[in-house]
């Protein structure tokens, strides 16, 4: 555990697959998002206008994280093996690991986890099973960290689906330095009542 977390303040995450030696990654590009700053589209700007989800911190990191493990297709098996599943749980249980459920008429449809250090929030994985659901996670992610004053949501790597909501690329160097500049600082993780507040504005504008 203290590896896991020591890890992640040096800006390093694992990603492995089951029966694979586990792998440290630190990408010479990472995916970044300044909290605030993300890209709210027509659509989920209709979404969120629409009331259509409700949004939640906290309350389901067991069921959202065994959503992300579970088979996608065209994808070969799951890096989030058992053993690495425990591990979240256990850093959940001690604070350190936060979820965001996205809710449909009482029923779990979406939503993504990740680790908190300091002002920034390292994502890990998000999953949706009804359209938009976890772009709407991460737009009120995004929104709700900017109001508690976080510094960075890293996104790992660069793709196009994050690059449409908002995520620009960093080099490592320039990672780090804003990692080591925000990795000591103290912020309480949002109430699930400040997501909702965050999701009932994104639903207000014109």
């Amino acid at each position: 555990m203290p590896t896991l977390l020591d890890a992640y303040r040096r800006g390093i995450f694992p990603w492995y697959e089951q029966g694979q030696p586990i792998l440290w990654w630190s990408p010479a590009t990472r995916a970044v998002l300044v909290p605030g700053r993300e890209h709210l589209g027509r659509t989920l700007a209709k979404v969120f206008a629409r009331k259509r989800f409700d949004l939640t911190t906290n309350r389901a990191f067991d069921r959202v994280i065994s959503a992300c493990a579970a088979p996608r297709a065209g994808a070969r098996g799951t890096w989030i093996t058992p053993q690495m599943r425990a591990a979240y749980l256990r850093l959940h249980r001690l604070g350190h690991a936060h979820s965001l459920e996205c809710w449909h008429q009482g029923e779990l449809v979406g939503g993504l986890y990740g680790i908190q250090v300091g002002g920034i929030f390292c994502g890990e994985s998000m999953f949706s099973s009804m359209a938009n659901a976890s772009k709407a996670a991460f737009v009120a992610l995004s929104r709700t960290l900017a109001r508690a004053g976080f510094d960075l949501i890293d996104c790992q790597v660069p793709n196009p689906h994050l690059q449409s909501l908002g995520v620009v690329a960093l080099s490592r160097g320039q990672f780090i330095l804003r990692l080591e500049a925000s990795r000591d600082k103290m912020f309480p993780w949002p109430a699930s009542d400040d997501f909702a507040a965050t999701a009932a504005m994104l639903g207000s504008k014109p």
